[in-house]
């Protein structure tokens, strides 16, 4: 993908403009508008705020809407920065994603090396399976490197992402057909080399990423076919043995409200602390879609903090059916705010990152999920976001 941004890039792969006319009163324009963007005769398209324009009728011809503009340095438009704000409310960072592509896009990554902004960063891809060990036994770390390297030169956290997952493995893993004892001794050679080349540099580790099927169910992939759940402790006890000082968090997506896998995850939190097995936190990543929040997010926050793990929000974007409209919108900011809002609640709760904008490519139609447009100007999300730490 071109500049997947965590923030900014949502809309890249949408900014092609239909040339046929929007009909009175019909949308013909904003930020993250993929539609018409001229009008029916007897109306002009008319803004009605950045994120919107309409065409109102009255005027004679079809007027096309303005075309947003970028600029090497995105003002902001509110002065309270994310992660000074989340710091004062009393958590450890506010964070983002981020990938070695997006680096040479030097506006966004003025904005991603602001520690007001942000006060950690995850590599989306570079720390992944199939980019640290691509063959067995070669390892290579030279893009995770570039993103440690910044993250230290920013004075900024870094998570760890990630070390074992059922996706992106490189074919010689999942389709070697090797025994229980070989495939063991992989895993941990993997995670060992890969947190010990990190060790001292990152905060936390995604060390089991997406364990879970929906129903709750131990997901079917090469690992835990052949070595079963147990994969898990082996994973959890290279990464401590390798970094004793780094978190140790089980990462995955919809444990975010009460439900079979949220059930399933605190399960094997309970069955793993009961093993001895080492485990500091549970990643919630945050996928969400605009007006569908899960129900009683800090309740469910509470019940893992019960366990004796802390837990953040690793992932959070809140993506829409596009084009944006103004009532879209405000409902994203007024979802973002409730995530946030239930994570500052939750003392166990150490902060929130937000993620790139995958959701394009992955769901047709949609997109527009981050706070921030592919102009890097700050969207009502945003304010959501300042508003759910204060």
């Amino acid at each position: 993908m071109s500049r997947l941004s965590v923030l900014f890039a949502s809309l890249l792969v949408f900014v092609t403009k239909a040339t046929a006319q929007s009909p009175v009163w019909g949308q013909c324009g904003g930020i993250g508008w993929t539609g018409a963007t001229s009008c029916a005769s007897g109306s002009a398209c008319q803004v009605v705020n950045p994120y919107y324009s309409q065409c109102i009728p009255g005027a004679a011809g079809s007027t096309a809407a303005p075309s947003p503009t970028t600029s090497s340095a995105p003002a902001p438009t509110t002065s309270a920065k994310s992660n000074t704000v989340a710091k004062a409310a009393g958590k450890l960072y506010f964070g983002s994603a981020t990938d070695n592509p997006e680096l040479t896009d030097t506006a966004y990554v003025s904005i991603l090396s602001d520690s007001g902004f942000f006060g950690q960063i995850t590599p989306g891809n570079s720390m992944k399976w199939d980019a640290t060990e691509p063959s067995r036994g070669t390892f290579t770390f030279t893009n995770g490197d570039t993103i440690a390297n910044l993250a230290k030169k920013n004075g900024q956290l870094l998570r760890g992402h990630n070390c074992v997952w059922y996706n992106q493995l490189p074919s010689w893993v999942s389709s070697g057909n090797f025994d229980n004892a070989t495939l063991s001794s992989i895993l941990q050679t993997h995670c060992s080399t890969v947190v010990g080349h990190y060790k001292g540099q990152i905060y936390s580790w995604d060390v089991v990423n997406e364990p879970f099927n929906d129903d709750g169910t131990l997901r079917s992939f090469v690992f835990s076919n052949t070595i079963g759940e147990s994969y898990i402790d082996i994973a959890l006890n290279a990464a401590r043995a390798a970094d004793p000082n780094a978190k140790l968090y089980i990462n995955d997506y919809n444990i975010e409200g009460p439900g079979a896998k949220s059930t399933s995850m605190q399960n094997l939190v309970k069955s793993l602390k009961a093993r001895g097995t080492p485990l500091d936190g549970i990643g919630l990543q945050g996928h969400f879609i605009v007006g569908e929040l899960p129900s009683n997010l800090q309740e469910n926050l509470e019940a893992f903090t019960a366990l004796g793990v802390e837990v953040a929000y690793t992932e959070l974007d809140i993506r829409m059916t596009l084009p944006s409209t103004a009532a879209l919108l405000a409902q994203q900011e007024k979802d973002y705010q409730t995530v946030v809002t239930a994570c500052n609640n939750v003392e166990k709760c150490v902060g929130v990152t937000i993620w790139y904008s995958w959701v394009p490519s992955t769901f047709s139609g949609q997109g527009a999920a981050c706070p921030w447009d592919q102009n890097l100007v700050e969207k009502p999300a945003y304010s959501g976001i300042i508003a759910g730490f204060q």
